[in-house]
C-alpha cells in the first residue's frame, strides 16, 4: 500500500532510521571535513545532534506531524552540537514551523516545508 500522507508517527520512524544510518557512516563524514578547518567532527556532531533530536520526539509521541516535528526541531537545537548541528537544528525548526499545524503532510507539502527549512 501506497503511503499518502505523511503523519506524525511515520516521521518519526524516518528520524529513528536516519539517526541509525548516519551513526553507521559518522566516521566517513567526519573524514571528509575540511572546511573551514580540518577538525573532522561534523559527522560526530551531526548525529550527537540528530540523536538529541529522535529522544524528544520519542518523549513526545503524536499522530499530529506539527508536533512530532516541532518536538524533534527543539530536541536538535537544545542538543546542537558544532556548526553542523546548529545549522540542522535551524533547517529543522524552519521545516517544522512550516508544518507546525498540520496533522499530515502529503510528499509535495513535506517537500516545501524542506524548502521552508
Amino acid at each position: 500500500m501506497a503511503i499518502k500522507a505523511l503523519n506524525g508517527e511515520k516521521f518519526m520512524q524516518m528520524v529513528i532510521h536516519a539517526e541509525r544510518r548516519l551513526s553507521l557512516h559518522k566516521d566517513h563524514i567526519d573524514a571528509l571535513n575540511v572546511f573551514p578547518v580540518p577538525d573532522g567532527d561534523t559527522g560526530t556532531n551531526m548525529h550527537l545532534t540528530l540523536s538529541s533530536g529522535v529522544s524528544e520526539v520519542k518523549k513526545h509521541e503524536s499522530a499530529q506531524i506539527g508536533i512530532a516535528a516541532t518536538s524533534f526541531s527543539k530536541g536538535l537545537l537544545m542538543g546542537a552540537r558544532g556548526n553542523s548541528g546548529v545549522i540542522l537544528s535551524q533547517l529543522f525548526r524552519g521545516f517544522a514551523k512550516a508544518i507546525e499545524n498540520d496533522d499530515t503532510v502529503s510528499a509535495r507539502a513535506f517537500a516545501a516545508a524542506l524548502q521552508k527549512g
